[in-house]
Parts: structure tokens; sequence; C-alpha cells
């Protein structure tokens, strides 16, 4: 008898069902209805990246997302990279660098500050083993919320109560700037009044750098505005070994590596935003140096392969259970 791959599948479902009708242990455990910690470990060298989600917030995908593309040209875009072309999931990835002889913090997380289901970086930071009170170093890319709102517990104490804080001056110089606050579209105020939440109690003890300098051992800024006016990324280097952390130069590789030409709405100066994506791009693709990008997928973190003189393309490292 000719079996189409229709009937084999319905006959397959049926025998699953009867096994699990005939089994009275087949229900009894019910499902967890959330993921396992999320946690990974990577070597750079031998430094220690721990990378940590702090959860996932679901974008509508409307015309005003990518500023210069058509709305149809984005969800075909998300379409082949098999995502809903209505809603983008963005997740936040934050690293604990362990150098040897000092633990950073890359950027801190939402701190529960949006309306999504992140917030939970403290929380698989203590999965991963790790005591916020050991973190010697906060580091912060630029002041956007989902990266500075985890600085501070949600009753206004510092989650990392013995870290220095060390942020970048173009950043401090314009978000603390109360004339720029009174400039700003109507919309932005609400992020100058967290970024005044979070540091003002603790301005005195933040440490500002500029431009491309260490701020801390073994990891060098690399100015890359636009996106901020103050936006940085950094470079972990030990021995032979390269990481570019590029924080927001990207958002969700599928639409803005891929299309580095394409303004999200986040980047405060598009065309400068676009300039240090395709430069960075650029050098990673060339260079053949792995990237991790707080958007990316997670556990975020990979390599860019360069498809043409205008595509990029986002290839993830494998999941490694072995360090």
């Amino acid at each position: 008898m000719n079996m189409s791959r229709r009937t084999v599948i319905a006959g397959a479902g049926a025998a699953v069902s009867a096994l699990g009708a005939s089994s009275p242990g087949a229900a009894a455990t019910p499902p967890a209805g959330r993921q396992s910690p999320g946690v990974y470990r990577y070597n750079v060298g031998e430094v220690e990246v721990t990378a940590l989600i702090d959860g996932v917030a679901r974008r509508p995908v409307t015309a005003e997302f990518v500023r210069n593309a058509p709305l149809e040209e984005v969800k075909g875009a998300l379409k082949d990279a098999f995502i809903d072309p209505n809603v983008l999931p963005i997740t936040f990835t934050l690293l604990a660098v362990n150098t040897g002889g000092r633990l950073i913090v890359i950027d801190t997380g939402t701190g529960g500050r949006m309306a999504t289901t992140a917030g939970q970086a403290l929380e698989n930071l203590a999965a991963g083993g790790i005591d916020a009170r050991a973190v010697d170093t906060v580091l912060i890319s630029h002041f956007h919320a989902d990266h500075i709102g985890g600085l501070r517990l949600k009753d206004g104490s510092l989650a990392f109560p013995n870290a220095e804080v060390v942020v970048p001056e173009a950043e401090w110089a314009y978000w603390m700037d109360d004339g720029e606050m009174g400039r700003a579209a109507e919309g932005m105020r609400k992020g100058f009044q967290i970024v005044r939440e979070i540091f003002q109690p603790m301005a005195k003890d933040v440490r500002r750098f500029k431009g491309a300098v260490e701020p801390v051992p073994g990891v060098t800024a690399i100015p890359t505005p636009g996106h901020t006016p103050g936006h940085t990324s950094f470079r972990i280097s030990s021995g032979s070994d390269q990481l570019i952390v590029w924080s927001d130069v990207t958002n969700h590789p599928a639409l803005f590596v891929r299309n580095p030409g394409w303004h999200a709405v986040f980047d405060m100066d598009p065309n400068e935003a676009e300039q240090q994506r395709k430069r960075m791009l650029d050098m990673v693709a060339t260079d053949r140096l792995r990237v991790a990008g707080f958007h990316f997928p997670f556990p975020a973190v990979g390599h860019i392969a360069q498809r043409n003189a205008r595509e990029f393309a986002f290839v993830p490292d494998n999941w490694n259970p072995a360090l």
C-alpha cells in the first residue's frame, strides 16, 4: 500500500497519543512555564566572560521602527530570518568579565524598569555563581535605560554596592546637562529623568573617561557615537585573543547587521550611527574577531561574515559545554 507523508505523520501521532493514554505518569510533571537560568561562559585568552540575559522586549514592527526602509522590506528580512514579521523579540545581554584580578560588569540591563519580561540580570548573575558584592567595576557603554537601569535595585539601593562605576565622559556631559534635557523632545524626557535617578545620588563617585583609553586594565574603549552622543564599544584583549563588545552598534542582527545602512528608531544621530556601524562591521569581518552584541540572540556572541559589498551576516558561536 502506498502511504503519503501526511499519512505517516498522522499515524505516528496516533501511536504517541495511544502510548500517552496508557501511561499513568505521563502528565505527572506540569510544564515549567519559564526558561532555566540564562548564563553562558566563554574564554577570551585567560579572561573568563559570562553572558547573562536580562530578558526580552517584544517590539511591534511598525513603519517607524526602521526610518529609511519600506516596512515590507523590513518584514521581509524578518521572515527570511524566521522571525515574526509583526513583533521583534529584542533581548538584553550583559557581560561579567573576570580577568583574574578584577571582576567587571559591562552594562547592567533594565533593572526591571521597562514593561517587558526583562529584569532577570541579578537572578542570572546569582545562578552563575557570581556575588554582586564581588563586582569591582561596572563599565557603562551608554546611558539608555536598558543599559543603566540595573545599577539600582527597585528600592533605590545599589545593585553592585562595592563596584566603581565608570562611564564615557561624552555620555555624562550630554545626559546630565539641564540645557540638553530642556531642548529634548517630549518622548526623550523620561530618559533624562532615569539617568538622573540613577546617577545623581552617586555623582561624585562616578569615574569618567574620554576617547580610546583603557578605562579598566585589559579593556580598551572604542568610541562609536551615533546611537547616543557618547556611545562606546570595548575591546577585551588577553594574549592574542580579542572580543569586541559593541553594545548597540547594531540592534537585532537580522535587520541591522544584514542591512547596515538601515536606521533604527533608537539611534539619536542615524547617519553617524550608520558610519560607525559600517566601520565596526568591516573591522570585525576583516580581522575575524569575535563580537558580543547587547541585543543579539542569547548568548549573543559570534562572528561577522561579509556577504557582499553592502551586506553582512551574524554567525553565532557554537554552544560549547567546555571552557
